[in-house]
């Protein structure tokens, strides 16, 4: 299979959580910045987030994974819907060849009787997620020339039983009865289990079967690959994770013969156990953590002791793992050291993979949670300047907006119906985040940052609240 490197280039939201309007481009102004990076700030609740949910759900998508119904609350509350649009760069490997996709959907929350309820005699409604108005389009470049225009691939609405174009129908999955019977059932079975059509598993299976188009397989091949494999989601669950003493490790792995990528938790609150086959894979990440980790914070590294094996009631072997921190061979239990060490340890491998991959895609929400800010500002800036990959960070931290270039950052606004928005005339010898902060007070840049408090009113407020407790 021919490799691709998969960038997302634009974003935009529409009537998601507190976002009516909201547009982003990834792409660096900056050709002597190698990697993609971009951070987003702005004020609490005012859309940092939305766009690592969005991100989120754009890689369950791929995934032919079902959407869960917490999405539906994060429609805005006076639509019936949200939209996405994400725009990719899918680039050949050892090619000039460039393929730009647009794929944008819609998001709704449906009621729906279950017919096989078991309570009572009266059929029971619930509530799911449905995905429609999926459209994918593409174009096609070379050496800078355009060799196919920007066009629809496949158009999937609620009222068409398969999709269009028709022409793109019959190259896709062939004409005949049964073909058009089996876009049908795919469907279906899409609406019915919350997934998207286009990327589901029934239809890739058509696609790989019927289309013998190699561009159109690419496509889809190179975007389900990158959902799989190479977008990374750390959001505020694998946060809450950590204070729960348990270690989001997030592998990619890969050798001649096949790749493999996923978070695996390892417990740190004493003894916990790990599947015995998947033993040699985090030592690898550990080991590959453990490289760079005594250069951020000097004499730290962690050890993995294996102190057992537990035989499970299925057949399956158990190890029984302890996780200790070791700093100038001096050993402690992983638990005890700080919520920052431990948040430093939980994204290294990630960092390392952006580093390193121009495939990897990486969306960390409070990227600065817990870590030095110097120490934030020096890894950023790294990763800018000599990294591969893709990296989108929320952060409260301003310590990056005076080492990365104005390219890198994105401020979100109090707008709802223009949500993010980039600083310009910023000359080279202007500090980012000396701007940042007159934008808030004199609101110079066209939209409004910070939505304005009063500190005589937050004293009386604190004030009176302290009165009601007596």
């Amino acid at each position: 299979m021919e490799k691709y490197t998969v960038r997302v280039d634009e974003i935009v939201i529409k009537n998601f959580k507190n976002v009516e309007y909201g547009m982003i481009d990834f792409k660096n102004s900056n050709s002597k910045i190698k990697a993609s990076v971009l951070g987003i700030y702005g004020q609490n609740g005012s859309g940092k987030t939305t766009v690592i949910d969005s991100l989120k759900l754009l890689k369950l998508i791929l995934m032919g994974s079902s959407i869960p119904l917490s999405f539906a609350d994060c429609i805005n509350v006076d639509c019936d819907s949200s939209t996405f649009m994400f725009k990719f760069r899918i680039e050949k490997t050892n090619s000039n060849e460039i393929t730009y996709c647009i794929y944008s959907f819609s998001l709704k929350k449906i009621k729906y009787t279950n017919l096989n309820s078991q309570i009572s005699d009266q059929n029971q409604t619930n509530e799911k997620v449905i995905i429609f108005d999926e459209k994918l389009s593409y174009s096609l470049t070379k050496d800078d020339n355009i060799i196919e225009k920007m066009q629809v691939l496949i158009y999937s609405d609620e009222k068409n039983m398969t999709f269009e174009p028709r022409t793109k129908l019959k190259e896709l999955v062939g004409n005949s009865v049964d073909d058009n019977t089996n876009v049908i059932v795919a469907k279906k079975i899409a609406s019915s289990t919350s997934k998207s059509f286009i990327f589901s598993r029934e239809m890739l299976t058509i696609f790989r079967e019927k289309c013998k188009n190699k561009l159109y397989l690419s496509i889809f091949e190179s975007l389900v690959n990158y959902g799989h494999l190479n977008l990374f989601i750390f959001d505020n669950t694998s946060n809450a994770i950590i204070s729960l003493d348990t270690l989001p490790l997030s592998l990619r792995l890969h050798n001649d013969k096949e790749e493999s990528s996923g978070i695996i938790p390892l417990p740190i609150n004493g003894n916990g156990l790990i599947n015995k086959d998947l033993l040699k894979f985090v030592k690898l990440g550990i080991d590959n953590i453990n490289i760079v980790l005594c250069e951020l914070v000097p004499g730290l590294k962690i050890d993995l002791r294996v102190t057992g094996e537990q035989l499970e009631s299925d057949g399956s072997v158990n190890s029984i793992i302890h996780l200790v921190s070791n700093k100038n061979d001096k050993a402690i239990p992983l638990r005890y050291e700080s919520e920052g060490i431990k948040k430093i340890i939980a994204i290294l491998n990630l960092l390392i993979n952006v580093y390193n991959n121009s495939s990897i895609t990486v969306c960390i929400d409070e990227l600065d949670s817990g870590i030095f800010e110097y120490l934030l500002g020096e890894i950023l800036s790294i990763i800018c300047q000599k990294g591969k990959g893709q990296l989108i960070f929320t952060s409260h931290n301003l310590r990056p907006l005076e080492t990365l270039d104005k390219s890198c950052i994105v401020f979100t606004t109090t707008n709802p119906k223009n949500r993010y928005v980039r600083f310009t005339n910023v000359k080279r010898t202007n500090n980012l985040r000396d701007l940042y902060y007159r934008n808030i007070i004199l609101g110079e840049n066209g939209e409004y940052l910070y939505e304005k408090t009063n500190n005589h009113q937050i004293a009386y407020a604190l004030r009176e609240a302290g009165e009601n407790n007596g």
